[in-house]
């Protein structure tokens, strides 16, 4: 039985463009500004630390709706808010907390299952989980 590992590469291209501005591109036409808040920079995007919250927002929010629509589940209404600790100690995310809350034709068991399979599956969350921060996940359910 021959087992195949197949990978798939992200690219990304970081250009400074003027004191702490910078523009990330991800070789695809997809790109964002970086920028240090206004005490330090001009404020025009958010931090490199700040798009790694959002990423894993984003990501949590895009493997849930793709699980209930696998698990053929209709979702009206799905959002996530992100609360990351930044230890100055550590330098970096230590702690994460999503809240989130769900509205969707199904029986609570079937949502909490879909919210299961997320975080299993969702890769920002793997990494998160991976580099030992510590995530608090807060599900509200809402049947419609």
């Amino acid at each position: 039985m021959l087992i195949v590992n197949t990978m798939t590469k992200l690219c990304a291209d970081a250009f400074l463009v003027k004191d702490f501005k910078i523009v990330v591109d991800d070789g695809r036409s997809h790109s964002v500004c970086l920028d240090q808040p206004i005490d330090e920079g001009s404020d025009m995007g958010p931090t490199a630390l700040e798009l790694c919250a959002m990423s894993f927002a984003g990501c949590y929010v895009t493997i849930f709706a793709l699980t209930m629509k696998k698990m053929r589940i209709p979702l009206n209404e799905l959002s996530v808010t992100l609360e990351a600790v930044k230890s100055e100690k550590e330098g970096t995310i230590t702690e994460a907390k999503l809240n989130i809350i769900v509205k969707a034709d199904a029986r609570a068991d079937r949502i909490r299952r879909a919210h299961q399979l997320t975080v299993k599956n969702c890769p920002v969350g793997v990494l998160f989980e991976k580099a030992g921060v510590k995530i608090e996940y807060n599900l509200q359910t809402q049947q419609q």
